[in-house]
């Protein structure tokens, strides 16, 4: 009897991630980087990344992928020794699974070992750019020569940058045409991001978390963000106020964490409405989606504050959109774009409770407006801002480039 055919041998994997936030971090990019992460064809990448908390635990969910853990903490990455370390231990990789391409989650401090690659073994790399990552960048050529002269090795090495938002987009070409790098300028690609439609989707079961959180029937106005000035948590509170003063049975829950969660508490009592706010911290990633259903409208109304805080592109809002929210955005920096003013929400100054409140009354007033702008929403979640079509618009770029 011959013996048992030997397994096929797995794929060398085609592409590279070098990220510095990965799960279970909870931060945008460490969010954005495991969807992407999830999505590749099996076999087919390779995230090196340094260690976490329950790194081990989380890294399971990402079983089509070789998730590279290097043995420092994701802080120790950005010292020079860490990124020593960290730029042998990519080339090494590189040189024996010879991927085609490399993407960086951001450009510090990734593009310093995908350089130290690029430059010892020949793997190009592309470079994510995010919103407020870039008005820092602008800041720190302009006033330090070191930063100018890295900046610009560590950019002009690259063959891709990939912009969030059209906002974005323009602030990385501001960049590049500060260093000289003309040509890149002109080639910064467009890829919005997006959010799961089949796991963020109407009609979840909220009695669970309706219970947990003290929510009772009433309308409810959701944000899910980190507690902090530039979220613009502070227009809402009295935006609500505002409407609970006309005659407006509403509140208003809170999801996340920060600074400023104690100052915000002060502010809801100060307008009389602590009653009817719900401050409920962080929630499991997995609760998300039934949180959002427990709302009738989602308000993300973030704006720019201390020079470089400034949201690239809202993901809050497309996932509240995929939920079937009718959303209201402030008006800044790539937020908008996540939005069609008047067709899945509306788009308001950030910066004038009064004007946050007319939205609200206008979605609480009108069920079938709502109903209607939720629809859509929902409708541009399938139909584009997804993570299938990043993924899409991801593999032709390196395609294209590799």
């Amino acid at each position: 009897m011959p013996p048992p055919a030997s397994p096929p041998p797995a794929p060398a994997p085609k592409t590279f991630l070098l990220t510095g936030e990965f799960p279970p971090m909870q931060t945008g990019i460490a969010r954005m980087m495991g969807e992407i992460t999830r999505r590749y064809p099996r076999g087919e990448l390779l995230v090196s990344t340094g260690q976490h908390r329950d790194s081990q635990d989380s890294d399971v969910r990402f079983s089509g992928a070789i998730v590279d853990r290097l043995p420092v903490p994701s802080k120790a990455l950005r010292n020079l020794a860490g990124l020593l370390f960290w730029s042998r231990r990519v080339a090494g990789l590189a040189r024996h699974h010879k991927p085609r391409f490399a993407w960086c989650d951001s450009i510090r401090p990734c593009t310093y070992p995908a350089k130290w690659m690029h430059e010892r073994v020949g793997t190009k790399y592309g470079v994510f750019v995010h919103g407020g990552d870039l008005l820092k960048e602008l800041h720190a050529i302009h006033h330090s020569r070191f930063a100018r002269k890295t900046a610009k090795a560590l950019l002009g090495s690259a063959v891709a940058v990939v912009a969030n938002s059209q906002w974005t987009r323009e602030q990385a070409q501001k960049v590049l045409r500060e260093l000289g790098l003309d040509p890149l300028a002109e080639t910064v690609r467009l890829v919005p991001l997006g959010t799961d439609p089949e796991q963020f989707r109407p009609a979840i079961d909220t009695r669970a978390v309706r219970e947990r959180y003290g929510l009772n029937g009433g309308a409810w106005v959701l944000t899910v963000a980190r507690l902090e000035p530039y979220k613009g948590v502070d227009m809402a509170l009295k935006a609500v106020a505002q409407c609970r003063t006309e005659g407006i049975d509403v509140n208003y829950l809170i999801v996340g964490s920060g600074k400023k969660r104690k100052e915000y508490h002060k502010l809801a009592a100060a307008l009389n409405i602590a009653d009817h706010v719900r401050f409920v911290g962080n929630v499991p990633e997995a609760e998300l989606p039934a949180v959002y259903n427990t709302a009738n409208i989602y308000v993300g109304v973030s704006r720019r504050a201390d020079g470089a805080r400034v949201e690239g592109f809202g993901v809050a809002l497309a996932e509240a959109s995929a939920c079937g929210l009718p959303v209201i955005a402030g008006q800044s920096g790539g937020l908008a774009e996540a939005v069609r003013d008047g067709e899945t929400g509306f788009v308001v100054n950030p910066d004038d409770a009064g004007c946050v409140a007319t939205a609200l009354k206008r979605l609480l007033g009108d069920q079938l407006l709502a109903r209607r702008l939720g629809q859509s929403g929902r409708k541009a979640i399938e139909t584009y801002y997804n993570w299938d079509r990043v993924i899409r618009d991801l593999r032709e770029i390196e395609s294209q480039l590799s």
